[in-house]
């Protein structure tokens, strides 16, 4: 094997990148090492460009194998690798929007980005990914303007920010970090960001983006330096002209109209029309000219040119709003169905959206068994975008990666102000349908979701609120920065900027971007524009709801918690679970025990109260001196047995049942008789209990003369 190896040092540990010709079909391959974690990446572009295609074909894929965790999950019966997990999805996503941007748009061959990860320790293999990736595409011969860089950074169980800090620390409980942030950029600039925190102030997260810009940067020299040694030369990719008679065609008969429909009002309705126009007109002169040929282009990029200028020259957008001007706000707190355990209905101009809580018990949190993590969560947030949302018919059914993502986003930004397990024991679950889509939807989820929670009552720290920021940027003095961007500054503004939080702070972020990448104090900017919105959503939802109801639902099921001695955990359990199923038979009820010994009861109609009963009275442990009362169930010469409850005897000897002297247990004891006893001894060996009935009640029995 031919091998070359470089190393950096980046966030006190060293990355090496190992080119070898392991993989050597592919167009570039590179295995990058960071501590005992390694990713293969490789790149990949067609040979031929794919005629009729409307867009670049980038896909990437972040391919989790169980080998590199030294594990063998699945099922019993299937034991190879099926779909991605969630996590698997999210790391295709981080990369996938890093990269794209740099490509350029027009090309239309194919390009396939592949990373998989070939082992893992603590370290985050989504990090990896991304340089790896960077990486490949930089040595190969496939037209792309990189590198970037990509670290992790955030305040964790200090004041002080980490540069890529070990998993662990990131996923403990009990660190309760202050904020992390997934960082990629380019020469100074941002171009992707995934982050959550816990109401962490704007300033926090711009000081922290400029520390994960150094560190990039060198991300940056180090693949720079490799490439001028050993990077191909670049594939030359022709461009098929503009015909100058369609270019004379457009500026005569659409140019004119375009300024009207860009700026007709909400929406596309206008500027699609006239698009369709246009195609046509291309179709009707130019029979030669093939589906999306230059002149399709030709329609984007004037109307992004109109868009940039009105915006930059004269703080004019396609609805008439002001640059930080929201759209007309909805908010609904219940009011669909008393069956549901919490809902809210979110507007924000032409986005709707409907967010359905669902409460339950401990037994219904969500195991997540990946390469690192094997965690439970209590937590979950799942987004969904139908076709009509957006007008259009498709496919429906398979959740894609879109709405993977857009569901992890908003579930991070509403699990930062989620009450604790010990405050509120709940499995909770939010499913938002996006039910009409004019610009970010995950937003209004976010929001949607909030007012779901409060109405179903749960205990939340305070309201959350989310909004996507756009920009129109011609260079760092040149640029304007826009409000709840929606319809043509979504498909042709400079980034996408997602930013939740509470009045005091921020959440959860995402920043997705189509050019190389934005300056730092734009993205500051940003955040502080961001944050007057924020709380004007807030204010509207507080209007519709002020505080989380007293009560959850009454459909939703009871949840009792109770503590035994973890010793008695094997007891309540019983071989092969049979005591505990019997319970759950008896009962009607779900029983999840804690290695602590905490005990969940969830139920209705009281059976969770009855599960509590019988697990109370089967772990019950009897100190001497506590008093009670207990049916009499055997009797013999030297005294009778107790029963203190279905799970426990005691025994009262003949000169503990009464404070005159007895000839025989019988003259005054019937089975079946309820009596007082006072514990008065425990053997500690056996478990036996000594009982007194005239110390518990010297007057329960009158003498009568021994009789």
């Amino acid at each position: 094997m031919q091998k070359k190896e470089y190393s950096v040092e980046i966030g006190g540990k060293t990355l090496t990148a190992i080119f070898s010709d392991l993989a050597e079909q592919a167009h570039g391959s590179v295995i990058l090492k960071y501590g005992e974690t390694i990713v293969l990446a490789t790149a990949c572009m067609s040979k031929d460009s794919q005629a009729g295609l409307g867009f670049f074909n980038l896909t990437v894929d972040y391919v989790e194998k169980f080998y590199a965790a030294g594990k063998i999950l699945g099922s019993r019966f299937v034991r190879r690798e099926g779909k991605p997990s969630e996590e698997a999805v999210l790391g295709s996503r981080v990369i996938d929007r890093t990269l794209r941007p740099l490509f350029d748009q027009s090309m239309r061959h194919a390009v396939q980005v592949i990373v998989t990860v070939l082992s893992v320790d603590d370290n985050d293999p989504t990090i990896l990914a991304v340089n790896a990736a960077s990486l490949a595409l930089l040595v190969s011969n496939i037209p792309w303007n990189g590198p970037v860089g990509c670290v992790r950074i955030g305040k964790y169980d200090s004041e002080d920010l980490k540069i890529n800090p070990a998993q662990s620390l990131r996923v403990n409980e009990e660190t309760q970090y202050k904020f992390d942030m997934t960082v990629c950029g380019k020469n100074g600039h941002i171009n992707m960001i995934e982050a959550s925190a816990r109401q962490a102030k704007e300033a926090e997260l711009e000081e922290a983006l400029k520390v994960a810009s150094v560190e990039i940067a060198k991300l940056e020299d180090f693949q720079k330096k490799i490439a001028k040694e050993i990077g191909k030369d670049k594939r030359i990719i022709e461009k098929e002209a503009l015909l100058e008679e369609s270019v004379k065609l457009f500026n005569e008969k659409i140019l004119p109209k375009m300024d009207k429909a860009i700026f007709e009002g909400p929406g596309k309705a206008e500027i699609d029309a006239l698009h369709t126009e246009w195609n046509q007109m291309v179709k009707d002169n130019y029979l030669d000219r093939k589906e999306f040929a230059p002149e399709d282009n030709l329609f984007d990029d004037t109307e992004n040119e109109i868009l940039h200028k009105k915006a930059i020259e004269e703080d004019k957008r396609a609805d008439g709003r002001k640059m930080d001007e929201l759209r007309d706000l909805y908010a609904q707190a219940g009011g669909l169905s008393s069956q549901l355990h919490g809902s809210g209905i979110f507007y924000r101009g032409g986005t709707h959206v409907l967010s359905v809580l669902t409460l339950g018990g401990p037994e219904e949190r969500n195991l997540v068994d990946g390469l690192q993590l094997k965690v439970e969560k209590r937590f979950m947030h799942h987004y969904n975008f139908p076709p009509y949302s957006s007008g259009e018919v498709g496919r429906f059914g398979m959740t894609n990666r879109r709405e993977v993502g857009h569901g992890a986003l908003a579930e991070k930004a509403l699990a930062m102000v989620l009450p604790s397990v010990e405050e509120f024991p709940y499995t909770m679950r939010i499913v938002s349908e996006s039910m009409a889509s004019n610009g970010s939807t995950s937003q209004a989820s976010i929001c949607a979701g909030i007012l779901a929670l409060m109405d179903g009552g749960v205990p939340i720290k305070a309201p959350v609120a989310g909004i996507a920021m756009g920009l129109m940027y011609e260079d760092d003095n040149k640029y304007k920065v826009l409000t709840d961007i929606q319809g043509p500054e979504d498909h042709h503004g400079d980034m996408d900027f997602k930013i939740a939080g509470t009045r005091e702070g921020v959440t959860a972020i995402q920043l997705d971007v189509k050019v190389e990448g934005v300056p730092i104090k734009i993205l500051g900017e940003a955040m502080m524009q961001s944050k007057k919105a924020r709380v004007a959503i807030i204010d509207r939802i507080e209007k519709e709801i002020e505080k989380p109801r007293a009560n959850i639902s009454v459909n939703a099921p009871k949840i009792l918690i109770i503590k035994i001695n973890p010793e008695k955990i094997g007891l309540v359990i019983g071989g092969g679970g049979k005591t505990i199923k019997e319970i759950k038979e008896k009962s009607g009820a779900e029983i999840t025990i804690e290695d602590d010994g905490t005990v969940y009861l969830t139920g209705k109609d009281g059976s969770a109260e009855k599960a509590k009963t019988i697990v109370e009275e089967m772990t019950h442990e009897f100190k001497v001196g506590e008093v009670l009362k207990g049916e009499i169930v055997k009797i013999a010469d030297f005294g009778a047995f107790v029963a203190l409850n279905p799970f426990t005897d005691g025994m009262v000897h003949i000169s503990e049942i009464a404070p005159f002297r007895v000839e025989r247990v019988s003259d005054i004891i019937k089975e079946g008789m309820i009596v007082p006893v006072k514990v008065i001894n425990i053997d500690p060996e056996r478990g036996r209990i000594g009982l007194s009935i005239k110390e518990a009640d010297k007057d329960f029995f009158k003498n009568n003369g021994g009789k």
